[in-house]
């Protein structure tokens, strides 16, 4: 790591960025500074609200606008791509904790937590606007969808299999079936229909659908 920043120092100095810029950070070693890291999230954030496209942002304008020097967010991001997740995390209701343990209860938490980022994205035009950026840059979209999208799948599907395991579900299907019909409600009124209404009773209601089955009770 410290060759690797090392050659970002001496890049850096190349592009006239030297030892004299703004950079608040003592060099490695040291902690690294909450500051400055809210610095360069709100600069990219501030720079996305003034029109700039994704694609048009270059770190040293980013750095720019922040007050740092370009090391200060190469020590803290490989590129852009990683840089750009973690503004979108940020801009995101934070995903809640879960047990860890529970099956349905974990299951509805996370589910839950689908609905309050879609509510959020609906009232963000600045969100909305990335979300269709990040999408046509394959690079950006495929970092989202590994460190993000992801990890979320996997917490879904071990909490189908705790559940299934409890007795709660289930044990004669694929949970990732199990996990799909329980997601794919959420991700139709969320993503694919924009304007479907998000009441908060939305996951127990597709909750106890699925539970409840769809067929017609035979007397």
């Amino acid at each position: 790591m410290q060759g690797q920043d090392g050659e970002r120092d001496r890049c850096e100095a190349r592009d006239g960025d030297g030892p004299g810029a703004a950079d608040p950070e003592p060099r490695r070693g040291r902690p690294r500074s909450a500051a400055a890291e809210r610095a360069i999230l709100d600069a990219v954030i501030a720079l996305l609200e003034a029109g700039e496209p994704l694609a048009g942002l270059s770190i040293e304008r980013i750095a720019r606008t922040a007050g740092v020097g370009k090391a200060t967010i190469y020590r803290r991001w490989s590129g852009k791509e990683e840089l750009f997740v973690d503004v979108v995390r940020d801009m995101e209701p934070t995903d809640p904790p879960v047990s860890g343990t529970a099956g349905l209860a974990d299951l509805r938490v996370m589910l839950e937590s689908m609905r309050t980022r879609g509510l959020a994205q609906r009232s963000s035009v600045l969100l909305v606007n990335i979300f269709a950026q990040m999408k046509s840059h394959p690079r950006l979209w495929q970092e989202y969808s590994g460190t993000v999208i992801a990890p979320r799948r996997v917490a879904m599907l071990e909490a189908v299999r705790r559940a299934v395991a409890a007795g709660e579900l289930r044990d004669d299907l694929d949970v990732e079936l199990i996990d799909d019909l329980f997601v794919g409600p959420m991700l139709v009124r969320t993503v694919h229909r924009p304007d479907a209404p998000l009441p908060e009773d939305l996951v127990d209601r597709v909750i106890a659908a699925l539970l409840g089955g769809l067929a017609p009770v035979r007397v």
